[in-house]
């Protein structure tokens, strides 16, 4: 669910998961590891990083995961 959301703004965006890294700091392996599933619970700094550079609410976040 989380990867969803964020893989929604990098289409909408044309961003690569790479310029993602880039942009937020947060390692191309963890980045990685939630497209994968291996990261399901990420640390809320790497959520708040990620939803910055990509213009996402945290709320958005929240309401997938309560569905």
């Amino acid at each position: 669910m989380l990867w969803e959301t964020i893989e929604k703004q990098l289409n909408k965006k044309k961003i690569t998961a790479y310029r993602l890294s880039k942009m937020t700091g947060v390692s191309t392996q963890t980045i990685s590891a939630l497209k994968t599933g291996k990261i399901t619970n990420p640390r809320f700094e790497i959520i708040v990083k990620i939803a910055t550079a990509l213009d996402i609410d945290l709320n958005e976040f929240k309401e997938k995961e309560t569905k």
